[in-house]
């Protein structure tokens, strides 16, 4: 055999997948309805994954855990503000139970399906997380990764009371940072410093600025990891199936502390160079500001005090700092009592990371199960966890989770490949900024994003979850444009949503139609029994691998590619075969048939309301979705002359919303 036709002959590898499987979404938080951001720009993401897998290795395989976040500074904050207004009549657990109501109806109206959508401050979640958070801290304290750090917090001398994350406002420090959102010591774009750092902060309480006093907490020894995370970042960037904006965001704290000083200032700190910690000088003549570069995170600490003091202007680089995991607010989970340490409860961030192994055993517990299986999940080397977040949190998801389970190692001897039986490290699937309208759209922002459930006055669910999953976020930000609530659209323009949608409600549609109704009229709706032709064999296995090649990237938009090309070839066949005289017309409707349902599991994760129709008009079982049997034809899950379900004339399984119909338009 020839070199040449070696390489022809050639197959590239299928990709592998796991025996077992969590999916993770990130929580929305529980002082608000979802808005199109949540469902649009990672919840669908993770639902069409999470149904793929479920296809592809078993659905008791798999286990796709979120939930409402209902902890934090941002809830009782939006609470209280609303109760104040007489918008919410109601405890602090009333209105949090009441957004995750709405939250869940959402997600059922979108077809999102969590085997779990749990919540982190109610019922029965609620108490195996605050047992699983008890677990966690003790485990990281008796490991020895825990510090007790006093720094300073915001007081509201008027209001006389310290100041919760969300309850005072500035402007982040953080070198190339633009936002105006910087909280006490996080901003709204996920970067993290020292309260005492925070640029003209404001008391959301009094308008005043807020005085500071002493508090102390417990930190995770973040930056002993610093090593540990530069070896696994190597290993990310080398996996096809890890985006690049998660190494890259990674990588860019696992820099040295830096402190970045304008250039007006530089003769004032030539003199005041002498009284500060060891550390480097960093000419860089043609810009604005210049560098002054540390080995240890507290020599930069008592720099940045030193600068504060003789009012010196500067912000602070990305680097690892000590990780907070208690606070005083009082609406968290109860930390626990360490060293005589009581009265603190667990800051929202850390917990929320591991929420999902709460979410995970609560959910084995309410399916009958042992809730140690979680580790069977979670902690062996057979099984993956994939979360699925937005780029403003890989911080969280990307460094400090990565690191804190890197921490819960038994073993004396860390390391960034954890041996089987301990946690394993996650999958990060972080999709860029979902816009609205070419802008940044946010609920505390000046662009507020239209609610998810608004979006259904417009559109089907699957004509939105088409549309977002073709956007192409796994490799940049794009924006959404519906065109009905876009101010500067012509009534001309094309609906990109409407149109992203014509495949299903168009093409694939008029198929199932035109193969159930040819059946009817020809065959009394008895199923034919021929196998298809090989070479519609040959082009379903084409489309098929390719499918679960990009599946396996997590490249959602070229998976619809694969789906667009393969169903507009099959209706070129079926315009062509049905109408010719001289062609087999059984034969043809079992190549129809065929193709039909090699697009039907190809679209079940993507789309699945239409499918699901469609396996109960084929009268077949979920069976029909298994991967184990993907190139099997329709016949090989049906007994002899099998039966359709009689379709009524003009029934659809795809269709567009009311809204889209003229009074004069036809099905």
């Amino acid at each position: 055999m020839s070199e040449k036709k070696d390489k022809k002959n050639f197959e590239i590898p299928r990709p592998e997948f796991p025996k077992r499987a969590v999916i993770t979404a990130g929580m929305p938080y529980g002082n608000k309805e979802l808005h199109f951001g949540h469902v649009g720009g990672m919840m669908v993401f993770a639902d069409t994954y999470a149904r793929f897998l479920r296809d592809r290795i078993g659905k008791e395989n798999v286990i796709f855990v979120t939930g409402t976040d209902c902890y934090g500074s941002p809830i009782a904050e939006g609470w209280r503000v609303k109760a104040e207004k007489g918008e919410f009549n109601g405890t602090l657990e009333e209105f949090v139970q009441a957004n995750h109501d709405k939250q869940e109806e959402t997600l059922e109206k979108y077809g999102i399906s969590p085997n779990l959508f749990a919540a982190s401050g109610l019922g029965r979640s609620k108490e195996i997380h605050a047992e699983v958070t008890d677990w966690f801290i003790n485990s990281l304290y008796k490991k020895g990764q825990l510090s007790q750090i006093s720094t300073m917090q915001f007081y509201d001398d008027e209001a006389c009371c310290f100041l919760n994350g969300r309850q005072v406002i500035g402007k982040c420090p953080v070198e190339g940072c633009n936002s105006e959102k910087g909280y006490a010591d996080e901003c709204d774009l996920g970067h993290q410093y020292m309260p005492e750092n925070l640029l003209n902060p404001v008391s959301t309480l009094t308008g005043k600025t807020p005085s500071m006093k002493p508090v102390t907490n417990w930190y995770f020894k973040l930056r002993d990891y610093e090593q540990l995370m530069k070896e696994w970042i190597e290993e990310l960037k080398k996996r096809k199936n890890i985006r690049p904006v998660v190494w890259k965001t990674i990588d860019e704290f696992l820099k040295p502390p830096v402190i970045y000083i304008k250039r007006e200032f530089e003769e004032k700190y030539f003199l005041l160079k002498d009284s500060m910690p060891e550390h480097n000088y960093l000419e860089e003549k043609k810009k604005p500001s210049f560098t002054v570069e540390f080995s240890a995170l507290s020599d930069c600490d008592e720099v940045c005090r030193i600068l504060t003091e003789n009012g010196i202007r500067y912000r602070t680089g990305k680097t690892l700092v000590p990780f907070r995991l208690t606070g005083n607010i009082e609406w968290g989970v109860p930390a626990p009592v360490i060293d005589g340490v009581d009265g603190l409860t667990v800051w929202v961030w850390p917990e929320s990371l591991w929420a999902p192994v709460s979410f995970t055993q609560t959910y084995l517990e309410q399916s009958g199960r042992n809730r140690e299986e979680w580790k069977d999940y979670w902690c062996s080397k057979d099984s993956n966890i994939y979360q699925f977040i937005g780029q403003d949190n890989i911080y969280f998801y990307g460094i400090a989770e990565p690191a804190m389970w890197m921490a819960q190692q038994e073993s004396k001897e860390k390391t960034a490949n954890p041996p089987d039986g301990e946690l394993q490290m996650p999958i990060i699937v972080a999709n860029h900024h979902i816009l609205f309208l070419d802008k940044k759209a946010s609920s505390s922002g000046d662009v507020k994003p239209p609610m998810a459930d608004a979006l259904l006055n417009y559109y089907t669910p699957e004509q939105l979850r088409m549309h977002w999953l073709g956007l192409g976020l796994g490799q940049r930000s794009v924006s959404f444009m519906p065109k009905p609530l876009n101010p500067l659209a012509n009534p001309d323009d094309t609906d990109p949503v409407v149109k992203d949608g014509l495949l299903l409600s168009n093409v694939y549609n008029r198929m199932i139609r035109t193969a159930f109704y040819t059946a009817q009229n020809e065959f009394e709706g008895i199923l034919p029994e021929l196998s298809p032709e090989e070479n519609f064999i040959a082009d379903a296995k084409k489309a098929v691998l390719e499918y679960e090649r990009y599946m396996a990237k997590f490249a959602f938009h070229q998976c619809t590619y694969v789906l667009d090309s393969y169903i507009r070839n099959g209706s070129k066949y079926m315009s062509k075969a049905l109408n010719n005289v001289n062609q087999d017309k059984k034969q043809a409707l079992a190549n129809l048939f065929y193709i039909i349902r090699i697009a039907g599991i190809l679209l079940h994760p993507l789309a699945p309301f239409g499918t699901e129709k469609l396996c109960e008009y084929l009268q077949v079982d979920e069976s029909i979705w298994s991967w184990n049997t993907v190139f099997e034809p329709l016949t090989y899950f049906t007994g002899k002359n099998h039966k359709l379900k009689f379709l009524p004339p003009r029934t659809d399984f795809f269709t567009r919303h009311e809204s889209q119909f003229s009074k004069t338009d036809e099905n």
